[in-house]
């Protein structure tokens, strides 16, 4: 029996600013890989895939302005 992947999504924790984006979709990521670098604040900091498996979407763009619950990413989750 094959089981379909589990989707993930990635939301923000709070307001920043997209500044830079490292994964792209389709690729495979483990648990703690970094997405999306976000800045607020003046610091930046990255944004982590919560499981491992490989990177269905990415939401935003650099430069978007996001707010605490925005989806970030989406990633399909390997058992």
């Amino acid at each position: 029996m094959t089981t379909l992947p589990t989707r993930v999504e990635v939301r923000a924790e709070m307001v920043a600013s997209v500044h830079t984006i490292v994964g792209a979709v389709g690729d495979s990521v483990e648990a703690g890989d970094t997405l999306v670098i976000v800045e607020s604040m003046k610091m930046e900091i990255p944004v982590l895939a919560e499981v491992a498996g490989r990177i269905a979407e990415i939401a935003v763009a650099p430069g978007d302005v996001i707010h605490e619950g925005d989806l970030i990413a989406v990633v399909d989750h390997r058992p």
